[in-house]
């Protein structure tokens, strides 16, 4: 395992070097910040002292050396526009990302295995194909407008829930969170459902899928035929092993989920990372959208590595790979 997680650290460090190549690159050749930073009036002197002090006037190789010196000190560039640390500005509207992404996954993991693996036991079923067909919508829809619909119908016509903001917050462990109040989560209730939709209907679909290869196994026919219980049936020999594929899609779509909570954040006036990057890239904000794009593979890396490990824990067989891998 110590000779998995190095390997998987250095493959780490590499994979951000080069990310950071390509989202460095990307970012810096789209667009002048200083037209939208600079008052038109401003004269040619005015105009040069701002892109020096920006460090615009360096070429592009200059400025990446001069970010990636403070990347390994933990400084990611400052903000044009807010005169602050980047990555701070990040950190600090983390929290409500994260909370919103995990409450998406919770919805989505609470319901999306329970009713895959109901529509995978009982295919034929009129509550089966109801749970296929509501699948199928979850996939149709597009976030954006589910999100207007609910702020219509909720919001608007029932008056039940806030249509925008997060409510208020209390702190745990020094972290504002509004999950712990009755308001937060009426704020939180509406974008984490809309949030949480498609990956609803990807986990029905994937735990369906999975439980119907799993019934038709020969060591859940043996089970069957020794006279186990169906209980034991689905939760020992059918769900223990339905769950590496599902854990893996989970892992990898938590980081999705926090990456492309974008739409839902805007819609709703959430105060997350994802409303942070709309507004700098309007604003040309590099070094924030740099910073932004950098925290989220760090993210994806992070969750790949814990995905991992979850399978060598489910699967004995990964552990064993992995060792003749490594004689």
């Amino acid at each position: 395992m110590l000779v998995f997680v190095i390997r998987r650290s250095i493959q780490a460090v590499f994979v951000l070097f080069i990310m950071s190549v390509l989202v460095f690159i990307g970012v810096y050749t789209i667009g002048n910040p200083i037209d939208i930073l600079i008052n038109p009036l401003a004269d040619q002197q005015e105009r040069e002292r701002a892109i020096a002090a920006l460090g615009l006037d360096k070429p592009m190789w200059a400025q990446y050396a001069t970010f990636l010196s403070g990347a390994l000190h933990g400084d990611l560039g400052k903000s044009f526009v807010h005169s602050t640390s980047a990555l701070g500005l990040i950190l600090e509207r983390m929290p409500a990302t994260l909370e919103l992404a995990l409450a998406a996954m919770l919805i989505a993991i609470t319901l999306g295995i329970p009713l895959g693996l109901w529509a995978g036991l009982k295919p034929s079923s009129f509550s089966g194909r109801s749970i296929m067909a509501g699948s199928i919508l979850g996939f149709s829809l597009p976030t954006f407008w589910v999100g207007l619909m609910l702020i219509m119908v909720f919001s608007v016509m029932l008056g039940w829930l806030p249509s925008n903001g997060r409510g208020e917050t209390v702190l745990l462990l020094g972290v504002p969170v509004s999950f712990l109040t009755i308001d937060g989560l009426r704020h939180l209730a509406m974008p984490a459902t809309n949030l949480a939709l498609f990956k609803l209907s990807l986990l029905i679909r994937l735990t369906r899928a999975s439980t119907r290869e799993a019934a038709l196994q020969d060591y859940v026919k043996f089970a069957r035929a020794k006279g186990l219980s169906p209980r034991r049936v689905i939760g020992v020999h059918i769900f223990k092993n339905i769950l590496i594929p599902i854990v893996t899609v989970i892992g990898l779509e938590l980081g999705s989920v926090i990456a492309f909570a974008i739409v839902t954040e805007s819609i709703f006036a959430w105060p997350g990372t994802g409303k942070l990057l709309i507004d700098s890239i309007n604003q040309l904000d590099r070094p924030v959208i740099v910073a932004y794009l950098l925290v989220i593979v760090g993210i994806f890396i992070a969750i790949n590595f814990v995905v991992d490990v979850l399978y060598s824990l489910l699967d004995p067989r990964v552990r064993l790979g992995a060792a003749a891998a490594g004689h």
